[in-house]
């Protein structure tokens, strides 16, 4: 499978870190563009959601539920028992990261564009990845307060810049979006890469001060790798749940493929902002796991996205809209 070039760009942007590390004033200008830049992407999120959509999605609150239960509940107990694996596989800095992951919201465009290849039901996908994006805001920063603690580096000012870096940006674009909904839609693919480039300068901030603090020393390859390991193990488990307890609570196909795919994967776009304002200097080693986990389930999904689209129990040609879905979203970054 091909690796997501915004992957690849992510990588560059760790590599420059490590030979030139922002410091002294450098890393202060570095990291208030960077605050700058997690607050301006937020707004961009509250600008782009459709309160109607979001509104009108709530007449399939099972479906909403069950994803929801998966992100923020499955997935954090998961990863609670995932400290077994400490220190036989994952160092503590890494199990840390490790549970962050398990704590953040769903993709979005990810999610979209393979529920439209398995030809699953995409305006589900569409409003589980809004809502589990819209409540990851306050549930994530309230989740790690609560299983981080002091352990993970969040203090209790960590909640009140999460309110003032990302919630109430999200607000302000939500309030504006009435008057500013159509310039975003119009413009969406240069925001689109305004979004990538800002989550490019929160990776260079963290890894820069990673390196400042010489925190990389405690990763060695046998630790990546057992890393590698446990996330492989993690993303199984929650594909196998997804698919086959939709089927036990009995959701049709279309569902199920909606709930698998929104349900078993984590935003990388979300989770890299986040990690930064609740870990601080920290959060290169925090964000770490997400980046693999983010590029191994686009991996694993295409696979299984592409042999959903060719069950025995489909009938007829894939709708011409639902391709043109999934060749223009499924590579983001979601």
């Amino acid at each position: 499978m091909p690796i997501d070039p915004y992957i690849l760009l992510l990588l560059g942007t760790v590599g420059l870190a490590a030979l030139l590390p922002a410091r002294g004033t450098g890393a202060d200008v570095a990291s208030g563009a960077s605050t700058a830049a997690i607050a301006f992407l937020f707004f961009l999120y509250g600008a782009r959601l459709s309160t109607r959509e979001a509104l009108d999605g709530f007449k399939h609150w099972r479906l909403h539920v069950t994803v929801l239960a998966c992100t923020f509940a499955i997935f954090p107990l998961l990863g609670l028992a995932a400290r077994g694996f400490v220190p036989v596989l994952l160092t503590e800095p890494l199990y840390q990261g490790l549970l962050f992951l398990t704590l953040v919201p769903s993709t979005i465009q990810s999610s979209i564009a393979f529920t439209s290849m398995a030809r699953g039901n995409v305006p589900a996908a569409i409003c589980a990845g809004s809502f589990s994006s819209l409540v990851g805001i306050v549930i994530t920063p309230l989740l790690a307060a609560s299983l981080l603690g002091s352990s993970g580096g969040f203090s209790g000012d960590s909640l009140i810049e999460i309110v003032l870096q990302l919630l109430v940006p999200f607000l302000a674009g939500q309030v504006l979006r009435r008057w500013i909904g159509r310039f975003i839609t119009r413009h969406k693919k240069v925001l689109g890469l305004v979004d990538r480039g800002s989550i490019l300068l929160v990776v260079y901030t963290a890894f820069s001060e990673g390196m400042v603090q010489g925190i990389w020393h405690q990763v060695s390859p046998a630790r990546l790798g057992g890393l590698l390991v446990v996330e492989a193990l993690l993303l199984a488990v929650m594909l196998a749940l997804t698919w086959y307890g939709a089927k036990a609570l009995r959701f049709d196909r279309a569902d199920r493929i909606a709930i698998q795919f929104a349900g078993s994967k984590k935003s990388l776009a979300a989770g890299l902002p986040m990690a930064s304002v609740l870990f601080g200097a920290h959060a290169s080693l925090a964000v770490l796991p997400l980046m693999l986990f983010h590029q191994m389930q686009l991996m694993v999904c295409a696979v299984i996205a592409k042999r959903r689209s060719h069950d025995k129990e489909l009938s007829g040609p894939v709708p011409a809209g639902e391709t043109r879905i999934a060749v223009g979203t499924g590579t983001r970054s979601g």
